[in-house]
């Protein structure tokens, strides 16, 4: 069971780390994505050698007993000053590159002293999961043990609340993702408080092992989920809120592609439909369309009417940006019907009824285009317009 959770952890944390590997490819240099990518790689490898599996065939293979020991508690020490860093990078400030580098030096001591610690200690018989307390009265392997637990203690408790209070300043997935990473890295605490509460047990001659093998490494899986959860919020959820926002606007913008559909099509103004595309790859296409039809279309646009329906909007909802939308609609509209109506599907040259461009080159702003979409349907000014436009020409044929 030791085995499938360190694993299972491990997975996670590296296929997150998979997920980063293309940034960190494209920007060698950012010391921020290199902290991130040393977060998830190594607690990834602090799961994997410290899996029963892993421990034993370390041990048999180096024929050192409890070589895996070092080299997990190693990783952990390691994976400790990665975390401090990336929360260092993460804030930025004017110290940011002095300050990584004290912990990164910090940490190298621990590391020397779990190295020496176990080199001068003796623990000739191989404990694949409870080493922490059978050796927790050994000399030097106790000290190697209670090192890199306070070691790593430290580092969480400072991520925990480095976190914790950051995140009462932020606000959206940045806030969401401290807010996880934070409670991620608590969790990470009570992996090792409960390996310092048995090993000092041990000291007083009780037997608390169940702390060590049972309750650390779940509390290290819990741990590794909201970590990585934490740290890729703020990276995803900005992407995610991106393609909802297309979506949504590409939704939107259906009613207007539908009123210059007949346009588009007899004029082979649109692009072809991407397939298998993401959605902001589709809104741009649509946009695109659009465009295109309005800038042929712009002959047709009557500035007397906008001025009027603007007027008019403006009365009726007092926004000036709703009432440009709704302007624009009923120029568009009325528009199309006059194209429509005055050259049909056989005719060729655009040419507005009296020679001219009457509107100058205009065209709506391209972030009112979804706002005059939604006019299009649920303004009657828009839909008198478009009565109105088609009336005229009636009366005029």
């Amino acid at each position: 069971m030791n085995g499938l959770i360190n694993y299972a952890s491990c997975g996670l944390l590296w296929l997150g780390l998979v997920a980063k590997a293309p940034d960190l490819v494209r920007h060698r240099g950012d010391p921020y994505l290199r902290a991130i990518c040393a977060v998830l790689g190594l607690a990834g490898v602090c799961f994997f050698l410290g899996a029963e599996p892993t421990v034993a065939a370390v041990n048999h293979l180096s024929d050192i007993p409890n070589l895996a020991a070092p080299l997990t508690y190693a990783s952990i020490t390691a994976y400790s000053a990665a975390s401090q860093v990336l929360v260092v990078y993460w804030r930025g400030g004017p110290h940011v590159h002095r300050t990584s580098r004290r912990w990164i030096v910090a940490y190298v001591f621990v590391l020397l002293g779990i190295a020496v610690t176990f080199a001068l200690g003796d623990a000739p018989v191989e404990r694949r999961t409870d080493l922490d307390t059978y050796y927790a009265t050994t000399p030097f392997i106790a000290e190697m043990i209670v090192l890199y637990l306070a070691g790593h203690l430290a580092a969480v408790s400072v991520t925990t609340v480095s976190s914790l209070r950051w995140a009462r300043e932020v606000h959206g997935w940045l806030r969401a993702g401290l807010v996880v990473l934070g409670l991620g890295t608590l969790c990470n605490a009570g992996y090792s408080i409960s390996k310092l509460a048995a090993v000092m047990a041990r000291w007083s001659g009780l037997d608390w092992s169940g702390l060590s093998t049972t309750v650390s490494p779940a509390a290290a899986g819990v741990a590794a989920l909201m970590t990585v959860t934490g740290i890729l919020i703020p990276l995803v959820g900005p992407r995610t809120t991106q393609w909802r926002r297309a979506r949504r606007d590409f939704a939107r913008l259906e009613p207007l592609e539908r009123e210059l559909d007949e346009f588009l099509t007899r004029r082979s103004l649109r692009l072809p439909r991407p397939r298998w595309a993401s959605p902001a790859t589709r809104l741009v296409w649509r946009q695109t369309s659009i465009h295109n039809a309005l800038g042929s279309l712009d002959a047709f646009f009557d500035p007397g009417l906008y001025e009027r329906t603007l007027e008019a909007a403006a009365r009726e909802s007092g926004g000036p940006e709703q009432a440009e939308a709704t302007a624009w609609a009923a120029v568009i509209a009325a528009a199309t019907v006059e194209e429509r109506d005055r050259h049909g599907p056989d005719r060729d040259p655009l040419v507005p009824p009296d020679g001219t461009d009457r509107f100058q080159d205009r065209a709506p702003a391209p972030d009112t285009l979804v706002a005059v979409a939604d006019a299009l349907t649920a303004s009657p000014l828009v839909a008198a317009a478009r009565v109105r436009a088609g009336t005229t020409r009636t009366g005029t044929a």
